[in-house]
């Protein structure tokens, strides 16, 4: 598992991570998915920390520790 990697937890250890549960695919859930242009889990937004909302990369689907590494890095998670 992705968040059970010892290097991606150190790395998302310095930042603020909020989950939302989608899966009852709820009108609020649809409505969630819609604006942050998501086509259902797994789906992660990144956000700039300077500039609230603005959206700076996001990753779909799963991906391996690796992966999801450099995802961190384009994200710029330091």
């Amino acid at each position: 598992m992705t968040f059970r990697d010892p290097a991606v937890l150190q790395r998302l250890g310095k930042v603020r991570v909020l989950q939302a549960d989608v899966t009852a695919n709820s009108a609020d859930d649809k409505a969630l998915l819609k604006r942050f242009n998501l086509f259902g889990p797994p789906g992660i937004v990144f956000f700039d920390a300077a500039a609230p909302g603005r959206i700076t990369h996001k990753v779909i689907g799963y991906q391996a520790p690796d992966v999801f590494l450099a995802a961190l890095d384009k994200a710029a998670i330091p």
